[in-house]
């Protein structure tokens, strides 16, 4: 198992902006259609904004019509943990980086049928894209 990268509240609050830290941190959402939730046929991977890990690969991006970026699949089976999230009075399943523990977003079972049926609903403060890898 790899080792979790772990930093204090005060090396994070350097590293990221305000909304990233908000979003990341301290499990926040960005507003819908504030943030990059285009699709594009452009090759390259989604990264997280707090270590750098990669997540999700461009073409497996879709539009859900949201208003946030959604993926039908993580980049691997590794790149990501799920657990249950009870806020806002809801059952969800939230999204984090498995190297960080960075809120990432949820994931649902509402996304296209012909893959593999999720949506992983990210926040796009939360990713950073990398074209051509």
């Amino acid at each position: 198992m790899r080792t979790k990268i772990e930093k204090s509240e005060a090396e994070w609050r350097q590293q990221l902006t305000p909304e990233q830290y908000r979003v990341t941190r301290q499990q926040g959402t960005e507003p819908p259609f504030s943030g990059d939730y285009r699709v594009s046929d452009e090759h390259g991977i989604y990264h997280c904004v707090c270590c750098n890990a990669p997540l999700f690969e461009n073409e497996h991006k879709f539009d859900a019509g949201c208003g946030w970026p959604s993926f039908d699949r993580p980049l691997g089976q590794h790149s990501l943990e799920e657990r249950q999230d009870t806020s806002h009075g809801m059952l969800r399943t939230e999204v984090t980086c498995a190297h960080c523990d960075a809120h990432l977003g949820h994931v649902f079972p509402d996304g296209p049928p012909d893959t593999t049926g999720l949506r992983y609903c990210i926040n796009s403060v939360a990713i950073d894209f990398h074209a051509g890898e």
